[in-house]
């Protein structure tokens, strides 16, 4: 304890002078946007570059997870493929080049997941470089992951499912009603489905998918499967638990939706609000 003592006595003009320096520099960067975006700027890119650098470490060890996840994924590409041609094909589209679909799908990485808290996020290791943007969807071959909120120029950050700020409009896949899709904050592998009206036929076991309502997922994305549900009699509407395909907790690579209608469709929206 002297020791420390003394060295603050020995250093105490020098110390003095880095807490001047460092407080001139926070009431800089606070008061000039400028000068706070840059720094900004700066810390994403670094914060980046850590997870990063700490994320290619721990792909290393689990490299056989990701190769049977590929492994799987080809799988039922293959047998969705053989079950398309299988099929007769409409000659209203045998030429390829009259249909365009209207997404794009870009793979990325996932460096940083958040799960263990209430409003959670994911970053990767793309960015507006790689042409993404915000609002573009995120999924893995098993099912929905989230939502780009924020991207930097080799970075994006995800708002997850796991975020009791974000909702997807879903559907129950053996019928058309569709509700709002949440989370409680609690179990990472359970979200809730809310607002599906009485009448549907909601079961055990049913699969929910993406409604393709909004502007972000296609229809027919994959979710979870119905663990249980009730009835609030006051609202005649159902709050449904999904367990999730995915495992929240274990996301390596991902796929990032652009819907490339999607400015022609908001101009649309905006003009008749």
């Amino acid at each position: 304890m002297g020791q420390i003592i003394n060295f603050l006595i020995k250093y105490k003009n020098t110390l003095l002078f880095l807490f001047l320096f460092g407080l001139s520099i926070f009431f800089t960067i606070q008061s000039h946007s400028y000068h706070k975006s840059k720094f900004i700027s700066s810390a994403n890119f670094l914060t980046g570059g850590i997870y990063n650098w700490v994320n290619n470490i721990d792909e290393y060890f689990n490299l056989e997870v990701y190769n049977d996840r590929l492994v799987e994924e080809n799988r039922w590409l293959r047998a969705r493929i053989m079950q398309l041609n299988s099929k007769q094909r409409d000659t209203t589209f045998t030429d390829t080049n009259s249909y365009k679909n209207p997404y794009r799908f870009r793979a990325a990485r996932v460096i940083k997941n958040q799960y263990a808290k209430r409003d959670n996020y994911i970053l990767l290791n793309k960015g507006s470089n790689d042409s993404i943007q915000t609002d573009f969807g995120v999924i893995t071959s098993k099912g929905v992951v989230g939502i780009v909120e924020e991207t930097s120029k080799n970075y994006s950050r995800v708002i997850s499912i796991l975020n009791t700020n974000l909702s997807v409009s879903v559907q129950l896949k053996k019928s058309q009603h569709f509700g709002s899709l949440i989370w409680n904050g609690k179990d990472p592998n359970i979200v809730q489905l809310t607002e599906v009206p009485r009448l549907a036929p909601v079961k055990k076991g049913d699969t929910i998918i993406t409604n393709g309502r909004s502007l972000i997922f296609p229809k027919g994305i994959p979710v979870g499967v119905i663990q249980d549900f009730e009835l609030d009699q006051n609202k005649s509407y159902y709050t449904i638990n999904v367990q999730l395909f995915n495992d929240m907790t274990n996301i390596g690579y991902v796929y990032v939706i652009e819907n490339k209608g999607m400015a022609e469709l908001k101009k649309l929206e905006q003009a008749n609000e």
